[in-house]
């Protein structure tokens, strides 16, 4: 295998590669008919079924789901006693946000500046052409020195957990000695990353009952428990004067071994506003990686336009918890709710519930499989040095193969570095990058079948 022409190949495959993105992104593929109709999903399994066939793939299925959504499945046989790397990208998308905010149309994929932006372009339908590069790559320049299998998801994000369920029912479909999973990135554009930890996530409901209905604030205000009043109360427990979690039992006092992440750098990430302080105690890495965190993502409450001077019977918010590696999600979210119980003010009656879960991941660092991929990056990134780092989302797909083949070595690789804005406005992918990672995978498994 003339290894050195890979990434050649991989660059002159380039144009090609657009055009195929272009294709897969006219696809509104969001798993969700309120946001989407189903045969936008449908078009885009298609699609992906069609280019697994134009590469030889074989056993090719289109995959129903149990949450009514599609996965498409192909193998492709390499040589005899040669290892299985499975391969994973998702074709569905989140929805645009705010579609007049994108400068070029959120479905139509557009070129500026190196970049090429579009929705799905760096989560994940870009890592769907990640793949395909790889592999080209290699039969270009010989053989590809694996068995691969690809599994392309069609409603991770939506979290209803179709090919998980699939997976436990089919174990034998997804069983490899190491995966791929393309759906993290690069901390920085440019920077190898491998990631080696995923958060852990519990999303609880919390309503708040005082009143049997709404009052009028001036003739029963002073007396009368107000239930939003009650809830930001017990909302406000939850993190100490500083913003640490100070959920009662939780530990919060992870290290994070990896690499550092300068609080100067992280500012400009996040976008914090002058003078206005980072919340918690310790590194960002730590904060960000290695301890929990606790988080309001929905409220209800009345919108200041047309709101009338009353006190709320009623008010109901969802958090969410997320978790490293090291904690279990159950016995977090038991002590979370434990915590709200304990916080309630006035006697108000609460009803909480955890609408949903994930627990953590933590990849093996030690395994031959991990050491093909962080030379295998190390050379296509010249001159840098391969950095490990978390990620505060997660891919329950991470756990369930683990579970089912506590052998098998999972990576985690992508396109989605900082500067991609991924599940926002202006969504984008570095074509340096499609280019490097492309190069990266095809070596990993040349590596990987020489240490196997």
């Amino acid at each position: 295998m003339p290894i050195d022409r890979i990434a050649e190949t991989v660059h002159s495959l380039i144009p090609a590669a657009y055009s195929e993105l272009s294709q897969l992104v006219a696809y509104r593929s969001i798993a969700n008919p309120q946001d989407a109709p189903r045969a936008e999903c449908e078009g885009a399994a298609a699609w992906v079924l069609g280019a697994l066939h134009t590469e030889g793939f074989q056993d090719l299925a289109v995959l129903d789901m149990t949450d009514g959504y599609q996965s498409v499945h192909g193998f492709l046989p390499g040589p005899s006693h040669a290892p299985t790397v499975l391969l994973y990208a998702h074709y569905d998308v989140q929805p645009p946000v705010d579609e007049a905010a994108w400068t070029t149309p959120p479905f139509h994929l557009t070129e500026r500046n190196g970049r090429w932006y579009g929705r799905g372009v760096a989560d994940s339908k870009g890592a769907v052409i990640m793949h395909l590069l790889a592999l080209r790559a290699l039969k270009t320049n010989g053989e590809i020195p694996v068995n691969v299998k690809m599994i392309v998801e069609g409603s991770m994000e939506q979290g209803t957990g179709g090919l998980e369920a699939y997976a436990r029912s089919h174990p034998d479909l997804l069983a490899a000695d190491a995966v791929v999973v393309a759906g993290a990135g690069n901390f920085r554009q440019g920077l190898p990353t491998l990631t080696v930890s995923l958060q852990g996530v519990s999303t609880v409901r919390v309503r708040v009952d005082t009143l049997h209905a709404d009052l009028n604030a001036e003739q029963f205000g002073g007396a009368a428990p107000d239930a939003l009043i009650a809830l930001i109360k017990m909302l406000d427990s939850l993190v100490a004067d500083d913003g640490s979690p100070a959920v009662e039992g939780l530990a919060a006092d992870g290290e994070w071994p990896g690499m550092d992440y300068p609080e100067a750098e992280f500012r400009q990430d996040a976008k914090v506003l002058e003078g206005v302080d980072l919340i918690g105690a310790s590194s960002v890495a730590d904060r960000l990686w290695a301890r929990p965190s606790v988080s309001v993502v929905g409220i209800d409450c009345p919108p200041i336009a047309g709101s009338t001077p009353s006190i709320r019977a009623s008010a109901q918010a969802v958090l969410s918890l997320s978790i490293p590696p090291g904690h279990n999600t159950e016995t977090a979210t038991k002590l979370l709710i434990s915590h709200l119980q304990q916080h309630v003010p006035w006697n108000a009656r609460i009803m909480v519930e955890q609408v949903a879960r994930r627990e953590p991941f933590k990849a093996d660092t030690t395994s031959p499989a991990y050491a093909a991929m962080a030379k295998a990056m190390a050379d296509s990134y010249p001159g840098f040095e391969v950095h490990i780092a978390g990620h505060g989302g997660g891919f329950p797909l991470c756990n369930t193969l683990s579970e089912l083949n506590p052998n098998t070595t999972i990576l985690l690789i992508g396109l989605s570095e900082s500067e991609a804005q991924i599940h926002a406005v202006d969504e984008s992918v570095s074509v340096d990058e499609l280019r490097r990672l492309s190069t990266s995978e095809a070596r990993f498994l040349v590596n990987y079948a020489r240490r196997h």
